[in-house]
């Protein structure tokens, strides 16, 4: 299982909390690629709560925020 800003922001929207099922539902409804379907296939059955649950590595706003003040 991979995930990329591309893959992951086709369930981005998704509405959360959502089992896998739902999650899978959701993405072969709202056309997103062959491979969201397959990296959520590989998910255990659980229910998730964010993305950040599907994703740990998924970039938050304040990864790309640049804050002059600390330098």
């Amino acid at each position: 299982m991979y995930w990329t800003l591309e893959l992951a922001y086709h369930i981005d929207d998704a509405p959360w909390p959502a089992t896998k099922d739902e999650l899978i539902d959701y993405a072969i409804r709202s056309c997103a690629p062959i491979e969201v379907v397959e990296n959520l296939d590989e998910l255990e059955d659980e229910l998730y709560e964010c993305i950040e649950d599907v994703w740990p590595d998924y970039p938050t706003k304040e990864d790309f925020l640049w804050n002059e003040d600390e330098y």
